[in-house]
Formats: C-alpha cells, structure tokens, sequence
C-alpha cells in the first residue's frame, strides 16, 4: 500500500532526526575510541550523567530550560520561511536588559519587580531579531547572514556595558554589573534545584505550538512560510508576518537570557555566553521547527550538557567533548534533508493487463 505525501512526510519527520542521532551517537563512540577510552563507557557514562539518577535529572532540565526558548527563537521565524541563527544574540541583550533595569528605575522587590526585568530582555531580544526581519523583507538583505552578524555585535556591545559603564566596581576578576536584589530573582520549584525558568519553557513552547496550528495567525504564518507568492496573492502582509515571527522568536531568546540571569547568575557577567544560542539552532533543527518537539529535544541536549563533567571525572577527557557529539548531530541532521521525501521502495511497473485473443495493432 503506497504512503500518501503527508504520511510520508510524518515518517520522516520521526525516523530521520531518530536516525541522525543514533549516527551521532556512534561517531562519537569512534571518537572516543581513537583517543583510547571505551565507547561503551562512553555511552553509559553519558546517558547515566543526564538521566541515571535524580540529581542528574535536575542538572538536565536546569540546562534545557533556556535551550527550549533559544529553539524557539529559529523555530518560529522558520515557520515564516526564514532562517535565523540570531539566538545568541538576542540571548546576551537580554540578560543586559534584565540586568540594567534596576539602575534606571527603583523597582519593588517582589514577583512584580521580576515581571518587569523579564518584560525589558523579553522585548530587547525581539527588537534586536526583528531587525534581521526588517533588513530581510525592506533590504533584501539575507537574514542568516545578518542574524549572524548582529550576535557578533550583541555580544562586543554586552562586553562593553558590563566591562565599562555597568560594571560593579566590586567585581574585581570578574567582571559583572550589579546583582539583582533577593526579591527579584527567580526561585526554585520546591523540593528541588530546579528554577522555575523551566516553566517559562515549556509554557512557550506549548502556547506557540498551539498558535501555530491552531489559530488564523499561526496558519497565516505558515502560508507566508510555505510559499510567499501564494501568500500575497491571497493578501496576506507577507512583510508584517515575517518581522511579527522574528520578533516572537527574537522576545524568547531575550527571555532565556532574562532567566538566566535573575535565576543562575544574579547579574550579567561573560559566563552567560556559553554558546545557548547556537545550541538552539541544533534543538530546534532536530525538532524540524516543531514548538511541541522542542520540549524533549532539548532535554536530550540538556541531558548531553550535563554529562560532561561525568565523563571528564570518570574518563579524563575534556568536558567540551560533548560539543564534538553535538557537531556530529548537527552535521547528519543536514545530511538527512537529502533523504526527505524520497521513496525507499520502489515501484513496480504498471504492466497493462491485454484480454485473450486480443490483437494490438502497432502504429504505421
């Protein structure tokens, strides 16, 4: 029985990603094995550190918390048809933002006090994305490209504000602005270590995911995504929709950095560039721009993050080597859209069936 398109489509949207990982998970257990250590200890070693036991589990959803927002960040704008890899950007503005609300205003120290730090990187991150939108649709401009640049640049300006101007003039070795006060910052879920920015995540994740398959706007935005032409043709504001979806990508990786700082650093230092952004590129391609596939995709990769420091006790090898498996993932990943919509079976011949007896007369 021959699949449909969308069946077709649904097979591969499961098996490929399931595929590439299980590729990137051997690879690495061959790059583990050239350097000398076991591979199989390897594997263990890196699903027991992200998920053998409760404490592993609370170290994985801590580090998959800002990976679900800064997906979303190129999930969404892809659904428009673009690609932003601008995440990390719209990241550390941010945690700035969060940061540099107080010295302008004297904020009260309770949940409203946290509601207004995270509204100010919400909206730095989506004004900040937005701009690659504007360039893109206005400019022609490619936005991967710009979106690229404007991290680089986010990044030099953070620098900037927290080594000059912001600077607390008691961080000495590390540079860092002011921390946020006590009532400000963003507690734990009781019972354990785990910040409440994993609700923020995961509430994202699920609204957006509903907004875009279940709303007029949402489909719009797919149409728009899908094939631009069409979408004018019809009416649709091509130009709004596109900067509306970098914008609401732009605004959760602001958010991300805005929970990072009032919920793991307390202020805005260099430890909050820790390549987040970039990581949500990887989540977010796995999940094939999916809100709802973000949610266990990044807990896997939170869960790879976690492992490090378990494989560097136990096997002596570099925290970073995590990176190499996520390298590999990435890499089959885009491997693996060459595969797309193709049949791996294939068809027979149709052969006309001829009655008994009956004569076919070839043309002159």
């Amino acid at each position: 029985m021959a699949l449909s398109p969308s069946q077709r489509n649904a097979i591969d949207s499961v098996v490929l990603p399931i595929a590439a990982m299980a590729g990137a998970l051997l690879l690495f257990g061959l790059f583990i094995w050239f350097g000398g250590k076991s591979p199989v200890e390897a594997w263990t070693l890196l699903f027991k550190g992200a998920f053998g036991d409760w404490f592993s589990w609370q170290n994985t959803l801590q580090r998959a918390a800002p990976l679900m927002l800064t997906a979303l960040c190129v999930a969404i704008p892809a659904r428009a048809g673009l690609v932003v890899i601008g995440g990390e950007g719209a990241l550390v503005l941010g945690g700035l933002a969060c940061a540099a609300v107080p010295y302008a205003f004297t904020l009260p120290d309770n949940g409203v006090g946290t509601a207004i730090v995270l509204a100010a990187a919400a909206v730095a991150g989506a004004a900040w994305v937005a701009l690659a939108g504007v360039l893109r649709q206005y400019r022609g401009v490619n936005e991967t490209i710009s979106s690229l640049l404007l991290s680089y640049t986010a990044v030099s300006l953070f620098k900037h504000a927290v080594e000059g101007p912001m600077r607390d003039p008691a961080s000495l070795n590390k540079p860092s602005t002011l921390s946020l006060s006590e009532g400000i910052r963003i507690g734990t879920i009781a019972g354990s270590d785990i910040h409440w920015g994993l609700v923020f995540g995961i509430a994202a994740c699920l609204l957006l995911g509903t907004w875009l398959f279940f709303t007029a706007s949402g489909f719009a935005t797919r149409v728009v995504g899908g094939n631009v032409r069409a979408a004018l043709i019809v009416g649709l504001p091509g130009h709004r929709i596109v900067i509306a979806a970098c914008a609401v990508g732009g605004a959760c990786a602001g958010l991300a950095g805005g929970i990072e700082v009032a919920a793991v650093h307390t202020n805005a230092n260099a430890s909050l560039i820790a390549g987040l952004g970039y990581t949500g590129i990887l989540v977010a391609f796995v999940a094939r721009q999916n809100p709802w596939a973000v949610i266990p995709v990044a807990i896997l990769f939170g869960g790879f993050g976690a492992a490090g420091s378990l494989l560097q006790r136990r096997m002596d090898v570099p925290d970073a080597s995590v990176m190499v498996l996520q390298g590999f993932a990435f890499l089959l990943i885009l491997a693996s859209e060459a595969l797309r919509g193709r049949s791996w079976f294939p068809k027979r011949p149709v052969v006309p069936k001829v009655a008994p007896n009956t004569v076919i007369k070839a043309n002159a």
